[in-house]
C-alpha cells in the first residue's frame, strides 16, 4: 500500500503566494480602470454647478441668536401658557397628521417627498426622501439574497431595529417642523414658537425664525442636519438598546454587510413622469416596480465613521451639496423620485441586478453575486431584494426621550457652508461592494 504523504505547508503557502502575485497586475489594472472611470463619471456630474446661497450675514444672526439661548435658561412652562386654544387645535392636527405618516419607513418617505413637492424651499425634505429609500434598502438587505447566510436572525434583527429606530426618531422629530411651516404658509403668519409642543430642540427655533424671513434653504438645511443627527445621536447611538461601539461596526458583520455602506442618488434618465409628478402606486407583491426610465449612473458617498457625531454631520451637508449644488444629480434624483415609488426593494433603482420576485432570483442566494460582474441579469440570475412590507413587520420600540439635546455651543461647529465631494459617482464601487457582499469567496480572492 503506498503511504500517503501530507501537503507540506510551505509549499501550499509558496503556491498561495506565487497565484497572489501572478494576480497582482490584473488587479491594479482593475483598480486604476474603476478609480479612472470614478474621475471621469464624477467630472461629468460635476459640469454645471447649481448655486447654493450661502448667507453669511444670515448665518451670524442665527449663531448669535442661538449663542443667547445658552445664556438664558428653558423657561419652563411660559410656552404653554401663552398658547391660544386655536394654536392647541393646529399643533393636535399636526401631531394627528405626524402619527399617520409615521407607520413605516415607506409611509415616511412618502410623506418627505410629498411635502417636497408643495414646498420645494424646503430641500431638507428632498435630502431626508432620498436618504430614507437607502435605509428602506438597508433594512431589506437583511432579508435579501446578499446577506442569507452572513448573519443570523438575531444579528438581523438587531440591525433592522437600528435602522428602523433611527429612521423613524428622526421623522418623528422632524416631520411636525415641516408641518407647522406648512400651516405657517397656509395662515400666513409665522408659528414656530409652537416648537416645543413638539419638544423640538431650542437650537431650531432661530433657523425657521431666519428662514420664515430670508428662505435661506441652506441654512436651514444645515440646521436640520445638525439637529436631527444630535437627536438620534442618544437616542440611538449611545442608547443602551441600541449602542454600536467602533469594534461592532468595524468587525465581521460589518465586512458582510458591505454595499451598505454607501448611501446612494439613482439618476434617472429618460423618464416618462410629467412635471416632476407621478402618484405613488404599490407594484403588486413579488412584482419589480416598472420600468420608467434607466438608471445608469448613482451619485454617493459611503459611510465611513457613523459612530462619530461630526462625521455624520459632514456627511449629511456633503450629501446635501451634491444633490442640490450638482445640476446632473438634483435633475437625475428628482426623476428617480417622482417616477419610482419607493418599496424598499433595490430592484426600484437596479431591477436589471435585482428581484423582489423570489420566483426569479438566483437560487441558492449564495450564488447570487456570481454573476453580479456584468449590468444585466437573464430571467431566474438576479440577486432577491426583497419589499419591505413583506420583509419585516411594524414593531413597537423603546419610548423616547424628551430630553433637548442642546446643551453647549459645540453645535455651531457644524454651521457652515456645504461643499460637495469631487468624487460623487458611486456607480462602480457600489456594484464592487455588492458583488463582495454576495460571494463571499470572491471577496477572499
Amino acid at each position: 500500500m503506498t503511504q500517503q504523504i501530507p501537503p507540506d505547508p510551505d509549499n501550499t503557502s509558496k503556491d498561495g503566494l506565487r497565484k497572489l502575485i501572478l494576480r497582482l497586475p490584473s488587479a491594479i489594472s482593475e483598480v486604476v480602470k474603476d478609480k479612472t472611470a470614478q474621475w471621469t463619471n464624477s467630472s461629468k456630474l460635476r459640469e454645471e454647478r447649481l448655486p447654493l446661497d450661502w448667507n453669511e450675514a444670515a448665518v451670524n444672526a442665527v449663531k448669535a441668536e442661538i449663542e443667547d439661548l445658552l445664556r438664558r435658561k428653558p423657561a419652563i412652562g411660559s410656552s404653554a401658557e401663552s398658547w391660544t386654544e386655536a394654536e392647541l387645535e393646529l399643533a393636535e392636527e399636526i401631531t394627528d397628521a405626524t402619527r399617520k405618516a409615521e407607520i413605516s419607513n415607506i409611509t415616511r418617505t412618502e410623506a418627505y417627498w410629498q411635502f417636497y413637492v408643495q414646498y420645494p424651499e424646503v430641500h431638507w425634505a428632498f435630502l431626508a426622501h432620498m436618504v430614507s429609500r437607502n435605509a428602506g434598502w438597508w433594512m431589506t438587505d437583511l432579508k435579501g439574497s446578499r446577506l442569507q447566510n452572513a448573519l443570523d436572525e438575531a444579528g438581523k434583527q438587531s440591525f433592522y431595529r437600528f435602522f428602523e429606530r433611527s429612521n423613524a426618531l428622526i421623522f418623528q422629530d422632524a416631520y411636525p417642523q415641516l408641518l407647522l411651516y406648512a400651516k405657517s404658509r397656509e395662515i400666513g403668519r409665522s408659528l414656530f414658537h409652537l416648537l416645543p409642543h413638539f419638544h423640538v430642540s431650542r437650537f431650531m427655533q432661530p433657523f425657521w425664525q431666519r428662514f420664515w424671513i430670508d428662505r435661506s434653504s441652506p441654512l436651514l438645511t444645515v440646521g436640520l442636519i445638525i439637529n436631527e443627527q444630535n437627536y438620534i445621536d442618544k437616542q440611538v447611538f449611545r442608547h443602551p438598546h441600541y449602542q454600536l461601539s467602533m469594534d461592532d461596526l468595524n468587525g465581521p458583520a460589518l465586512v458582510q454587510l458591505l454595499g451598505m455602506n454607501h448611501i446612494i442618488f439613482p439618476l434617472l434618465e429618460n423618464s416618462r413622469a410629467e412635471d416632476g409628478l407621478k402618484e405613488y402606486e404599490s407594484a403588486g407583491d413579488g412584482q419589480d416596480c416598472p420600468e420608467s426610465g434607466d438608471v445608469h449612473r448613482l451619485a454617493g458617498r459611503s459611510v465611513v465613521n457613523p459612530v462619530s457625531l461630526p462625521a455624520r454631520i459632514a456627511l449629511g451637508k456633503s450629501l446635501y451639496a451634491m444633490l442640490f449644488g450638482l445640476r446632473a444629480v438634483h435633475s437625475g434624483a428628482q426623476r428617480f423620485a417622482a417616477s419610482v415609488p419607493h418599496t424598499g426593494s433595490r430592484a426600484d433603482y437596479w431591477p436589471d441586478l435585482f428581484t423582489a420576485n423570489p420566483g426569479q432570483a438566483l437560487t441558492p442566494p449564495a450564488r447570487g453575486a456570481a454573476r453580479a460582474e456584468g449590468e444585466t441579469r437573464p430571467g431566474g440570475e438576479r440577486l432577491y431584494s426583497p419589499k419591505l412590507r413583506g420583509a419585516w413587520v411594524d414593531a413597537p420600540y423603546e419610548p423616547i426621550l424628551r430630553e433637548d439635546w442642546f446643551k453647549d455651543p459645540s453645535a455651531l461647529n457644524g454651521i457652515s457652508a456645504p461643499q460637495s465631494p469631487y468624487l460623487c459617482d458611486i456607480s462602480r464601487e457600489h456594484r464592487y461592494d455588492i458583488t463582495k457582499a454576495a460571494l463571499p469567496e470572491d471577496a477572499a480572492d
